[in-house]
Order: structure tokens, then sequence, then C-alpha cells
């Protein structure tokens, strides 16, 4: 998860802070298995998040609190309790779910034209790479944060089950950055 890395270290965030990251994204993104991936827990018995985990954890010397919220419709609108003191917003896209694309961009922009999360790093994780039908960033017409010139954010093309573009980033620090 070398992207988020790469924003901490433009934050100048110290090490020894506390970092606060939400992770949000549509329902069956994989939002969970990345957390899991990223804490190094057992990925076999996941179930829909219906209302949010939160896992604190060490990382290349980062203190992380991080709020994986529930993605289903229902739950969507309570996403707005969580944006304050977020320090760095992960937005995780199914990369393989082309019939909800539309979906998940409307739900991406709206957040980004939100005061409350104004200024707010963003980093996408382009999850499920691991699949054939998956389709890589590159592919996608237009990113919405494309439309939002001041703020600092990465995608990252990543499969939370085979842990490829997030445990090897997240120590190594070699995404190239888009923005």
């Amino acid at each position: 998860m070398q992207g988020l890395l790469s924003i901490l270290r433009r934050l100048k965030q110290s090490p020894d802070q506390e970092v606060r990251l939400l992770l949000l994204g549509l329902d069956n993104a994989g939002k969970t298995t990345l957390l899991k991936q990223l804490a190094a827990e057992d990925i076999t018995h996941i179930t829909p998040t219906q209302g949010f985990n939160i896992k604190s954890m060490q990382s290349a010397g980062f203190k992380l609190n991080v709020w994986d919220i529930g993605g289903q419709r229902k739950i969507r609108p309570y996403w707005k309790n969580y944006f304050e003191n977020t320090d760095v917003l992960i937005y995780v896209i199914d990369s393989s779910d082309r019939k909800r694309f539309e979906e998940t961009s409307l739900e991406l922009s709206e957040l980004l034209d939100g005061e409350e999360l104004a200024g707010v790093p963003l980093l996408i994780f382009a999850n499920k790479q691991d699949l054939l039908t998956a389709s890589t960033p590159r592919s996608w017409p237009s990113a919405p944060p494309a439309h939002h010139p001041d703020r600092m954010w990465q995608v990252q093309a990543c499969s939370a089950v085979t842990a490829e573009g997030v445990q090897e980033n997240w120590e190594n620090d070699h995404l190239a950055t888009l923005r």
C-alpha cells in the first residue's frame, strides 16, 4: 500500500502521530478483505460489513487507525458520520464489476464534492485485478479526482485476495504518482 505511504510522507505526517484512514466503497468492493490483508489477518471467512470495522495497526513506522465502513446502499447515507478528523480517504473500487462503475463514480464524486472531506488526500484501490474481467485504471475514461485539481490523489491497481499491489507496495514505496 505504498500509495498511502507516499501520501503520508507528502503530508509530512510524523511516525509518532496517529493517522485516521477512512475506507469506503460500494458493497462487495473488497474493503474488509483489503483491511485484513493490511493487518496480516486471515481472509478466508469474510462477511459483508453491516456497520463498520476498526483496526489499529503499526506499519512502516506509522500508527494507523483504519475505519472500514459498510458500502450497502442503506448504509451510505451514514458515511458522513465518519468524515471528521479523517487524514486520508481510501476508496475501493471493484474493477471487475463494470455494471457498477457509474454508481461507484457517482458515490466517489459526491464524497469529493462535499466540504467535509475537502483537501483530504485520496487513495483509490482498483481492486480485484486478479479476475479476468477486471479493467485496469488506465482503461477508465476519467477518474473523479481529476475534477479536483487541489486534491492529492493516487490510483493503485490491486488484488486484496492475492495481496498483489497491497502488501509489497505498503512496504516498498514504488508507486508512480498520477497527480
